[in-house]
């Protein structure tokens, strides 16, 4: 846990954050702030569970501190430090839901008992949030779209451990187990057209409800619209029915379903049946097996219940796994996943050797989608293939590279490192870009606010995100930046000009003069005036 102790008064500050044992209570890390808007500051580039606030600070007070949290987060816990036993700051507190309320200086028992009990409050209150009935709650409301997410993603050859699927398959109430199953693909036809802008997906669930309920009386069913705009079905049969049987329940059934649709729905249907096959290994296998049944056997006729035999020449033993499985090397690239990348290009090629070592088709159809993966992921960044890649292009060029796996590989690996080192340049000066903005926003801005959401807001970055961008850009935070520079400005201003302190403070930001003057001598060891005098 995280914390942070605000004071306008140092020493109390100092103190409390390095003297008392809060290691021993699970706070993990305690930050220090001078005033409610370094608070809210810090609050914007850290995990804060807990506040430690005095109630009186210029510019804002503890309880308008609260206010200003409670408006972006309800769960941070706040304690009240006073030297006023004051009934209206109490009630104050207790209606923002201070944890405590207590006076200076307090006991180490009183401060300790506030923070434990704080403690306590926030892992109730997250206890709730992540407990298993809750969790199961939501699971079970959304049931319908994790279902239909893990068979598409099955569907496209995302590969899971057996372990993973079992786990899965439990856990979404699926009564599914590893074994023989088949495939139902189902297409609406051109009556349902007139439903695409206004109720298509209620006829799809009306279908898929009436599905399920047919093959319910001797399979289980699990369905899902796939991305082509089939409704696809996964059956396994119930019971110990011969292949006779099966194959006989499942035609009556695909025929039934057909016929209750023209019934009820007033739209025809034409079903592809697969063959059975074992679940889940050869699932994406007669998957894309069905579809080129649609394709290449149905085509536009209407109204056909089929089951998908052998289509010859082998169409669905041909195909390239790897470079189309997800995640696919376009995906990776623009996500700058760049060890995933090169991983992906390392089953590439180990497929390509293990299967296809004499297919010089197949080593070109991976070729020409690693080139376009590369070519997509240049052109969306601004750049061109051949700018990165300088002579190297040539081999593309020509053809060079699809000559054998050998050179493609070869070729692969080295744009590969090209683009890498391309976007790693490219960080680095999109980096530093942000840095000198926020520097020469600071500079020029310095009398006005420069909180780390204001320069957040002026370069269009989260808080959080843009500190740490310049943390590991320049290696100083940025509130020690405007700390740095607006102290920095003033020993300029007090030693060349004769302006005032209270003019300074204004100019460098610091809307009360005392609280300046309170900054400035605890970084110098003086005064303002005094340090104008010695100089």
């Amino acid at each position: 846990m995280q914390m942070i102790i605000v004071d306008d008064e140092a020493h109390w500050v100092d103190n409390l954050s390095t003297t008392k044992p809060w290691h021993t209570l699970g706070i993990d890390v305690v930050h220090k702030a001078y005033s409610a808007q370094e608070a809210l500051q810090i609050m914007e580039a850290h995990p804060i569970d807990i506040i430690i606030s005095d109630v009186l600070m210029p510019e804002m007070t503890g309880i308008e501190l609260m206010d200003k949290i409670r408006e972006s987060d309800q769960r941070v816990k706040c304690i009240i430090l006073s030297g006023y036993s004051d009934f209206d700051y109490a009630k104050d507190a207790l209606r923002n839901q201070a944890v405590d309320y207590l006076l200076k200086p307090p006991t180490d028992q009183e401060l300790l008992g506030a923070v434990k009990l704080a403690i306590e409050q926030l892992e109730t209150e997250w206890s709730n949030i992540s407990s298993l009935e809750r969790t199961q709650h939501i699971l079970r409301e959304n049931m319908p779209l994790l279902r239909g997410q893990l068979l598409l993603s099955a569907f496209r050859g995302e590969k899971l451990a057996l372990g993973e699927w079992e786990r899965r398959l439990d856990s979404y109430g699926l009564p599914f187990r590893f074994g023989d199953c088949a495939l139902m693909l189902v297409r609406m036809e051109e009556e349902f057209g007139q439903y695409r802008n206004n109720g298509q997906h209620l006829m799809e669930y009306a279908i898929m409800n009436m599905a399920e309920e047919i093959f319910g009386d001797f399979a289980h069913a699990w369905g899902v619209k796939e991305e082509h705009g089939y409704l696809a079905f996964l059956l396994q049969f119930k019971g110990n029915l011969t292949k006779t049987g099966k194959e006989s329940s499942f035609e009556k059934a695909a025929m039934h379903l057909q016929a209750k649709v023209k019934q009820y729905l007033n739209g025809s249907l034409s079903i592809v049946m697969s063959e059975p096959f074992a679940f889940p290994d050869q699932l994406a296998d007669r998957y894309r097996h069905s579809l080129a049944y649609f394709r290449q056997i149905i085509g536009d006729e209407r109204e056909f219940v089929i089951r998908a035999g052998d289509l010859g020449g082998n169409a669905t033993n041909g195909v390239l796994d790897v470079i189309h499985a997800p995640p696919v090397l376009k995906s990776l690239l623009e996500a700058g996943r760049w060890e995933s990348a090169e991983e992906k290009l390392t089953e590439i090629f180990t497929e390509l050797d293990g299967r296809w070592s004499d297919s010089w088709e197949h080593c070109l159809e991976a070729g020409y989608l690693i080139a376009s993966s590369f070519t997509n992921y240049c052109h969306r960044n601004g750049h061109t293939l051949e700018g990165l890649l300088g002579e190297d292009i040539e081999l593309l060029r020509t053809g060079e590279a699809f000559r054998s796996i050998a050179k493609l590989r070869n070729w692969a690996f080295l744009a590969m490192g090209k683009l890498k080192e391309s976007a790693s340049s490219e960080v680095k000066d999109i980096r530093s870009i942000y840095v000198r903005k926020i520097q020469s926003f600071v500079e020029a801005n310095l009398h006005l606010d420069v909180s780390l959401r204001a320069l957040a807001d002026h370069v269009n970055l989260h808080p959080t995100h843009l500190s740490k961008l310049y943390k590991i850009e320049t290696g100083e935070g940025i509130s020690d930046f405007v700390s740095r520079l607006r102290m920095e400005t003033a020993c300029h201003k007090l030693k060349t000009t004769d302006k005032k302190v209270y003019e300074i403070s204004t100019e460098i930001g610091y809307l009360d003069p005392a609280y300046f003057i309170k900054v400035f001598k605890k970084q110098f060891g003086m005064t303002p005036q005094e340090y104008r005098e010695s100089n």
